[in-house]
């Protein structure tokens, strides 16, 4: 759930360097595997769905984690008859129609509520479970750190306990035995995620080329017909592919702070 009629698009942030357990990537590889973890149905497809079809047609496996059900919908997009469980069905039949046209291989749904979320020891020892039973390269999710988008758009509290949840499973959690030592009895061992991918940084130092699967995330967000009513999304996605784009003089991209973790 993130914002549909924005009247400006985000601005990228400036290139970091020099941080501690970090570097800078110009356009890193495909990962063997991805856990792309998210709040809301639909929030991958603003962010990262350009990226994802490019490394799922390089032969990415991509497990896609949604938190919630999206059950709470959006004001201007939710009918005044509706209920929070025909909402959420609904919102996750959209996710796997979008999820098999990036080429998604697994889509997975935590049904926590939505609107309500909060990064709870209960969340991260979920998604701890997830990392370690499938064991990913990379992770992807939001900035916890961020509140404001520009002058009009507030962060989502979702968003930010989303990422907050998955920043801490991916470290220090999947990777250290005798945390949630209950995993080891599930047979889950620890497992050290090499990448982390975050997305609506202040600061991105890497930046995706989409231009060739710009198209394909635009038909995976139109699947999520019950958030975009008439709206076409086509030219808002655009505006924020250039925008994101040029900092690396590159006509569409997504942009992140990637974390390029050392192993303890």
């Amino acid at each position: 759930m993130v914002p549909k009629r924005p009247h400006t698009t985000p601005t990228p942030g400036i290139p970091e360097r020099g941080a501690r357990r970090h570097r800078t990537a110009a356009e890193p590889a495909a990962p063997a595997c991805v856990l792309s973890i998210h709040a809301h149905p639909d929030d991958q497809e603003f962010t990262v769905g350009g990226t994802l079809a490019g490394w799922a047609r390089a032969g990415s496996r991509i497990v896609t984690v949604c938190i919630t059900s999206g059950g709470a919908g959006s004001n201007h997009a939710t009918p005044s008859d509706m209920t929070r469980a025909r909402l959420a069905a609904l919102r996750e039949d959209e996710q796997r129609r979008a999820c098999q046209v990036l080429g998604v291989a697994e889509t997975i749904f935590l049904r926590y509520e939505d609107g309500m979320l909060e990064p709870t020891m209960a969340l991260r020892r979920e998604l701890t479970r997830r990392v370690r039973r499938h064991r990913p390269d990379a992770v992807g999710c939001g900035d916890p750190t961020v509140r404001f988008y520009g002058k009009r758009y507030l962060n989502h509290p979702d968003h930010r306990a989303a990422a907050d949840a998955a920043l801490d499973a991916v470290f220090p959690s999947a990777e250290t035995r005798l945390i949630f030592p209950e995993l080891l009895d599930e047979g889950l061992e620890p497992h050290h995620v090499s990448r982390i991918f975050v997305h609506g940084a202040d600061r991105p130092d890497t930046f995706v080329d989409i231009s060739a699967t710009l198209p394909v995330k635009l038909a995976a967000l139109r699947e999520h017909k019950s958030q975009m009513g008439d709206w076409d999304p086509a030219e808002m996605l655009a505006a924020w592919a250039r925008e994101q784009g040029k900092p690396r003089g590159l006509d569409a991209a997504e942009a992140y702070r990637v974390m390029v973790l050392e192993g303890l």
